[in-house]
């Protein structure tokens, strides 16, 4: 388990970097998204099994593609697939590579954000107090919670706090952390969400739910990093996407499939509405929640900012004859 120190010297150094430049088919993810507004819910985040990880959570970066509907199915509803971003892996990802460009033309932009990365994190931990009733609650209490990037950001400036003098996730000393959920200008808003002022040692109960099931290993619930032919398969769906085509089951289906298609695809949409949920690339046997209001927090905060201005004509025909034009140059 990391110190306290190191994860206050790892988040300086990404700060400064940041400044100069998978859940599993189990029901263990808590969706806090579903408290009801003016509600909150007290969790206690656990640490990381990988002792590697200086973290208690981990990131995780999918891009959305959305399609027309469903091709051959009539009167298909639109469909969104999500791909994993291959920068979750310290790799060029090759669908931001086509996309960076966009943010060059002021009137590309839109459709920049529209396909640039989502960040979510993945924590686990217990749920202390909450009045929100689930259909079904896991043996193991030892939760997961797909936090969004609101909510993970407060976690993380007070890790910077001098006054908090132990690892919020300490056995003995550590922190509750209540996430409360508001509205502001009729959507839901997390901003209040803070951690416990006073330390808390885990209960007899919680120390033997974490001696009989053990903690997970965050990365497990990463998305399955694409080969070669994940690639070829995201770049043809990517294209598709833009020229505003339908989702081809048969082409893509065996890869990728939009909630509620079934299958193994190694990457699916997501159901959920909320913000907080939405960029973790749920499975799709996961029960969609009942509708929430959406956050009002970007979740294209790392996103290219717009240094340009020209007529791009019909944005879609021109982004993939870019594409098409530097492929053939190849």
């Amino acid at each position: 388990m990391a110190t306290l120190a190191e994860i206050r010297a790892k988040l300086q150094q990404a700060s400064q970097q940041n400044t100069g430049g998978a859940s599993g088919g189990d029901n263990a993810i808590f969706p806090h998204w579903n408290i009801a507004e003016g509600t909150n819910a007290t969790v206690r985040f656990l640490p990381d099994a990988d002792q590697d990880n200086t973290f208690f959570w981990i990131e995780r970066a999918m891009i959305k593609l959305p399609f027309a509907g469903v091709k051959g199915e009539a009167n298909s509803k639109p469909v969104t697939v999500q791909v994993p971003c291959m920068e979750m892996w310290g790799e060029t990802c090759p669908i931001l590579t086509e996309v960076r460009p966009w943010f060059k033309d002021k009137n590309l932009e839109d459709m920049g954000r529209k396909y640039w990365k989502k960040r979510s994190y993945l924590y686990q931990g217990f749920v202390v107090d909450s009045k929100l009733q689930e259909d079904k609650t896991p043996e193991n209490p030892i939760r997961r919670f797909i936090i969004g990037s609101q909510i993970h950001n407060i976690i993380k400036a007070a890790l910077m706090d001098s006054e908090i003098e132990e690892i919020p996730t300490d056995y003995v000393r550590g922190l509750d952390f209540k996430i409360t959920k508001t509205s502001k200008g009729g959507y839901a808003d997390y901003s209040t969400s803070n951690w416990a002022r006073r330390e808390r040692a885990l209960s007899e109960e919680e120390n033997a739910a974490i001696k009989q099931y053990g903690l997970f290993n965050l990365k497990d619930f990463l998305p399955k990093k694409p080969g070669d032919v994940e690639l070829k398969v995201m770049m043809e769906m990517f294209e598709a996407s833009v020229d505003g085509e339908a989702f081809d089951m048969e082409r893509w289906g065996q890869y990728f499939k939009p909630a509620g298609m079934g299958g193994s695809g190694s990457a699916t949409g997501s159901k959920t509405k909320d913000p907080e949920a939405e960029d973790a690339g749920e499975p799709v046997s996961t029960p969609a929640p009942k509708a929430v209001a959406k956050s009002t927090v970007s979740e294209d905060d790392d996103a290219p900012t717009t240094s340009g201005n020209s007529d791009a004509g019909d944005r879609a025909q021109n982004i993939l004859a870019m594409i098409r034009n530097r492929q053939k140059a190849e």
